[in-house]
């Protein structure tokens, strides 16, 4: 058997992601107990720090009835210069399933390669999968099917909003995506998208009509943004305003971290619109019927 890894969305069909997200919800419901990580280990990989991804894969592994072990890169061997091939290899001679949070997604790629057991991107700079299951779940939770509806993203073009882009083609939405022009997402992708992305000037041009509106922070994993790009960015602040432009039931998501007077107002992260506190939850749930996935299928 092949082994099965996610890197990014695409990795998996279309049938089985809409099937981990209904997995997803039978875990959140309690309907379904599953111990397929029972004398089975999953380990944490990490080069950046983690509060919702490291939290969520640990408590799965739990109630998967297995168990998890984190490793910061900075007190590996990789730290002292071991190739990441190498890295590899050992541990999944090891263990049972890794989860790599990374810098380059190139890096992702390699560590799978060398790995013979599934790898899971738990970040990199310009992915972000694991988050967009969540995304997606929550929203079905509060709209029903995404299939069809209108997303709005507006603010920086990073590796959530590359994500949101690879979503719009596995879950068949339009997308439209509001950047400053020096900090758009991957010209690739929206080019693999085709019409079902659409790059927008104004912010109040991509969420008009939206069903969802999604942002990040300006600066990911640690990266910092210098004046002029965060002026560029203070244009494309999601406000209460601004949602008002948006559907009359639309939601607000975030991945969170976020940091309130920039990317997003306190008004709406706290508003009638934000459902990010059960979109934080889902990626507990999302993640635990990933593992369940990758373990129990053949690529």
């Amino acid at each position: 058997m092949s082994i099965r890894h996610f890197l990014e969305l695409s990795d998996l069909p279309a049938a089985t992601l809409a099937a981990v997200l209904d997995r997803a919800g039978q875990f959140k419901r309690g309907a379904v107990h599953a111990d397929v990580l029972r004398g089975r280990t999953l380990v944490l990989l990490f080069e950046y720090p983690s509060t919702r991804t490291r939290l969520a894969f640990e408590v799965a592994a739990r109630r998967l009835g297995g168990s998890a072990i984190f490793l910061d890169c900075s007190s590996t061997q990789m730290q002292r210069g071991e190739l990441l091939e190498d890295t590899a290899r050992v541990l999944s001679s090891m263990t049972d399933i890794i989860a790599l949070r990374t810098s380059e997604h190139d890096r992702v790629v390699r560590f799978a390669e060398a790995s013979s057991v599934p790898v899971i991107n738990a970040l990199s700079q310009t992915r972000h999968p694991c988050q967009l299951l969540a995304d997606i779940h929550t929203f079905s939770e509060h709209r029903g099917a995404v299939r069809g509806q209108l997303v709005a993203w507006v603010g920086d073009g990073n590796n959530v909003c590359n994500s949101y882009i690879n979503a719009a083609r596995c879950f068949d939405f339009r997308l439209n995506i509001a950047c400053p022009p020096q900090r758009r997402p991957d010209a690739r992708l929206v080019e693999l998208a085709g019409q079902r992305v659409r790059l927008c000037t104004h912010p109040e041009e991509a969420v008009s009509g939206a069903a969802l509106v999604a942002t990040d922070v300006w600066a990911s994993m640690g990266g910092s943004v210098d004046a002029s790009t965060e002026q560029a960015l203070r244009a494309y602040q999601v406000t209460a305003e601004l949602m008002r432009k948006a559907a009359p039931d639309a939601l607000f998501m975030h991945c969170l971290p976020a940091h309130r007077g920039e990317e997003v107002t306190a008004a709406v992260l706290e508003g009638p619109w934000s459902v990010v506190w059960d979109e934080a939850e889902n990626r507990l749930h999302t993640q635990q019927a990933l593992l369940e996935c990758l373990l129990t299928q053949a690529g």
